[in-house]
């Protein structure tokens, strides 16, 4: 009587499965077997310092530099909010305050140069992208919604009060961290930020 071979296809070949262990719950799609892994805390930045020659100690470049960071998001925050006003103004006095408001954010840049500058010199990084801004500045957010004249006015001449005010604590900190090249540079841009809170003003006190 002839042997019937089986085939090594014929011995593996894959059997129909039975749901006999667990019929009546159907096992879940592989998509709802995937878990996300857990998100990964990122440890704060250290802040950087290269080396220089300048003689002031390093313990106090480090406090400068974070102390000058700060100023550095007010003043880049208040060129924002000057060419916001720029933008924006509209009304009777359109053309004076549209020419005024750029004239302010001509010299903010100026002021946000010198800081960032000082900075670097002492061996920091300047910190300046939008989201450190959104972050550290002391400013008061602009009002997305204002048109005329008078509007523009309150509202720059309030950002221009507060940098001015925040300037002048900083030649304070300076002055306690006997850095006289960091607070003779704050002391011009408070004397700039007073001379433009004058020149804004006066259209509120006719």
């Amino acid at each position: 009587m002839a042997r019937t071979t089986r085939t090594r296809t014929d011995r593996f070949a894959a059997k129909p499965r039975s749901n006999s262990r667990n019929s009546s719950a159907p096992s879940a799609p592989p998509a709802a077997r995937v878990h996300s892994s857990p998100a990964v805390e990122r440890e704060p930045e250290q802040p950087r310092i290269y080396q220089t020659k300048n003689d002031l100690p390093q313990a106090t470049r480090v406090q400068v530099i974070e102390l000058l960071n700060q100023r550095l998001a007010d003043g880049i925050d208040l060129q924002t909010q000057c060419k916001q006003a720029h933008w924006n103004v509209k009304g009777p006095t359109f053309i004076a305050l549209h020419k005024l408001f750029d004239e302010i954010n001509e010299d903010a840049e100026e002021y946000v140069d010198l800081i960032a500058e000082r900075i670097v010199q002492l061996g920091g990084v300047a910190q300046g992208t939008v989201g450190v801004v959104a972050e550290r500045s002391t400013l008061v957010d602009y009002p997305l919604g204002l048109s005329t004249g008078a509007e523009h006015v309150a509202a720059l001449s309030d950002a221009l009060a507060g940098f001015g005010r925040a300037a002048r604590v900083g030649i304070g900190e300076m002055d306690e961290l006997d850095d006289a090249d960091s607070a003779d540079i704050l002391t011009e841009i408070s004397r700039g930020v007073d001379k433009w809170l004058w020149f804004v003003e006066a259209h509120q006190q006719a």
